[in-house]
Formats: structure tokens, C-alpha cells, sequence
């Protein structure tokens, strides 16, 4: 994690000399579950040891917030007041997150913020959302008694993305960023917000993230997209069965999607069939976990990588090569990690087979795209809190 007096001279220097409380919350990893959040299914996440850290104090002003992205050296100051507010993506996070905070009755007020982040951006393992979870839980610190509940944090993160950032998102990222724990993993079911941490002890084996180092831009249409081709679906399957309550596609059966083929058409077709299979995986997981049997996990990995490929069509030709690297150096599971379109790919590998695999992933990729994948060791840890 990162180192607090890093974070405090920085808050120091670019404040008025006082220091304040310095809150952190991680990024995540999700192990299988993936595009199932806004579909009503269940996700499989775990919080990492990396993040953001941000420092905080009231100001006595009455709404003007002084803040400083550390890593960027860009300092922004702006009114709450303001109905556009600021002007620059990453301050629109603390802006939106005051307001979303305001909301649940938070009487926030003027404070000056400085923060950094080591969570690798771009990577899929949700900077934004560790951003929101960690300016919200000091909010709720400095302005609101720690009244805010987990939830009502995690769900002003999401509304944080939805209002004030152009995406769309589903609440797994908030919710890891918050709930996680330190050797567990988390079954979260995304309609009714029930939740079980499963211990994730894999002896013998390492989590390890590829990062093909390729930026993927999620707001805006492909994103988007996917989205509105998994609603079209549910929005026929409903017309069909007017007596059922059809939501997401959690609520429907292969048989109800079979029958609406033909009107949705081949791709919102395919993009459905990937969630409702990837429901059943994130569950065939869980059992596999509870008998400690990792090859079957593995397994179900590479069969979540070929649908987000070929149905859902989130991969890239980058992705797709260490997928394949990964499966020729009898990788146990390998697949995209995150809302795709670059990224990493997340890998369960054996510890005898991990510094072979690692050196011909790292020679290949460098031979066919002119850089190495970035390697990051996935350690599983705790999520949001108040660190002094």
C-alpha cells in the first residue's frame, strides 16, 4: 500500500501546513462474474492491497473544496454550489461523491483533499470506484458521524458514475472497493444485494494480472451498448410473458431467450446467451472453491475469456494472445479481467509453472506488439477505512 507520509507532505504543501485524517480504499479484482452486475446476476470479486489514499479537513469555508491529484500535480478548486462544477474528469469524482454523500444528508461543507492512487489505471481493477469509496467513507468520517451505511456509500459511488461521469456501471466495483476482506473473495448476487465471503487460500497457486498495457475508453457507445442489447432482450422475453416480472436477465431461462432469437437478433442474442452462461459459472465457482478444486475454477475461467470474446465481443487481439499464451503454458485459468477492450488478463496459475509462463508471456508479447505486458501479483485485501 502506499506509504501515508508520501500522501501527508504533499497535503501539507499544497494546503495551508495543517495535516488532516487520511482515509484509503483498494481496487479490486473480480475472479469470474463478469458483465452480470447491471444484468441482476452475481459477480465474484476480492479487494486487492492496492488503491487510493487521500487526505481531508474541513476548510470553515461553506462549499469550496480545495483539491490535489497527487499523481497528476493538477490542483482544482471549486464551489459545491456550482451546478456544472469542475471542468476536469477526476475532480468531477470528488465533486459528485460530495453532492451524492449531500443527498443521503451528509451536511458536508468546504474541505481541502489531496490524494494519490497505486491502483494501475486502465488495467480493470477500478480506480474510480476505489476514488469514490475512499472520498466517501471520509465524508461520512468528517460530516456525518459515520451515519452512512456500507451500502448507502457503495451506492452513492455507482450514482457518483451515473451523474456526474457518463458511465453507466454496476455496483460490483463500489461494492468490493468497500466490503472487501483480507483473504476472502465475496459472492455477490447483483439483484437482491445479498453477499457471502468465501475464503480464497489457493495453496500451491498465485493470482497473477497481465496487463496488456492497451487503454480502453468505457464511457460512451461500446459499453453502453452491451448494455442496451442485454435490456432489448429482457424487454421482448417480457412482451412474450406478460405475467412474469422480468427486470434483468437474471430473471429469465434459456428457453425464453431461445424463443426471442429470432426478434432480437444474432448479436443482442449472443450477448445475452454470454450473461445467463456466465450465471451459472459464477455458481459452479463457488462449489468448486468450497471443495478447494482450482483446476475446475481455471477451467470455467477460460470458458468465461471465450464468451467475452467471441459473444460479447469485449476482447481485443492483444487479450486474445495471452489468453492463448496462457493456455499453451498450462495455465490453470486464464481470461479479460474488467470491461475489456484492453486491459489485463487474470490468470490462476501454479507456482511451479509461474516464473516460465511469465518469462514466455513477457518475450512473445514483446516480439509481436513491441512491449512487455505489465505483471502485477494479485494479494487480496481489506476495503475502505480510516488509516489515521
Amino acid at each position: 500500500m502506499m506509504d501515508i507520509e508520501f500522501v501527508r507532505s504533499r497535503f501539507i504543501k499544497h494546503f495551508d501546513g495543517k495535516t488532516g485524517n487520511v482515509y484509503a480504499s483498494p481496487g479490486r479484482i473480480n475472479l469470474i462474474g463478469e458483465h452480470t452486475d447491471y444484468n441482476g446476476g452475481f459477480v465474484f470479486p476480492g479487494a486487492v492491497d492496492k488503491g487510493v489514499m487521500a487526505e481531508m479537513r474541513p476548510n470553515g469555508t461553506e462549499d469550496t473544496i480545495m483539491a490535489y491529484a497527487i499523481d497528476l500535480k493538477d490542483r482544482v478548486d471549486f464551489k459545491l454550489s456550482d451546478p456544472n462544477g469542475p471542468r476536469a474528469s477526476w475532480a468531477r469524482y470528488i465533486y459528485g461523491i460530495s453532492k451524492e454523500m449531500q443527498k443521503l444528508g451528509v451536511p458536508v461543507k468546504g474541505y481541502n483533499i489531496a490524494f494519490a492512487g497505486d491502483v494501475p489505471l486502465g488495467a480493470g481493477m477500478s480506480s474510480s470506484a476505489a476514488m469514490e469509496s475512499c472520498f466517501a467513507c471520509g465524508l461520512n468520517d468528517l460530516f456525518g458521524d459515520n451515519k452512512v451505511s456500507q451500502w448507502d456509500m457503495v451506492l452513492a459511488g455507482q450514482a457518483t458514475e451515473h451523474n456526474y461521469c457518463g458511465v453507466n456501471c454496476g455496483i460490483m466495483d463500489q461494492f468490493a472497493s468497500v466490503f472487501g476482506k483480507a483473504g476472502c473473495l465475496m459472492r455477490l448476487d447483483c439483484r437482491s444485494r445479498e453477499f457471502e465471503y468465501f475464503p480464497f487460500k489457493p495453496d500451491g497457486y498465485r493470482l497473477v494480472l497481465l496487463d496488456s498495457v492497451v487503454k480502453h475508453q468505457l464511457a460512451g457507445s461500446p459499453y453502453n451498448d452491451r448494455r442496451n442489447s442485454c435490456e432489448n432482450v429482457v424487454k421482448h422475453i417480457a412482451a412474450k410473458h406478460p405475467e412474469g416480472k422480468f427486470e434483468t436477465l437474471r430473471d429469465c431461462t434459456w428457453e425464453q431467450l431461445d424463443e426471442v432469437r429470432a426478434e432480437v437478433g444474432e448479436e443482442d442474442y449472443k450477448r445475452a446467451k454470454f450473461v445467463l452462461g456466465e450465471k451459472d459459472r459464477v455458481l459452479a465457482v463457488c462449489d468448486a472453491l468450497t471443495e478447494g478444486d482450482y483446476e475446475k475454477v481455471g477451467e470455467l475461467m477460460y470458458e468465461t475469456h471465450e464468451g467475452l470474446s467471441k459473444d460479447y465481443e469485449v476482447s481485443c487481439e492483444e487479450l486474445d494472445f495471452l489468453n492463448q499464451i496462457a493456455k499453451e503454458n498450462g495455465v490453470t485459468g486464464s481470461r479479460i479481467m474488467g470491461g475489456g477492450f484492453g486491459g489485463c488478463t487474470i490468470n490462476l496459475v501454479r507456482n511451479d509453472l509461474y516464473r516460465q509462463f511469465i518469462a514466455d508471456a513477457k518475450k512473445r508479447f514483446n516480439e509481436k506488439y513491441g512491449h512487455e505486458p505489465k505483471v502485477y501479483d494479485v494479494v487480496i485485501g481489506d476495503g475502505s477505512r480510516k488509516l489515521c
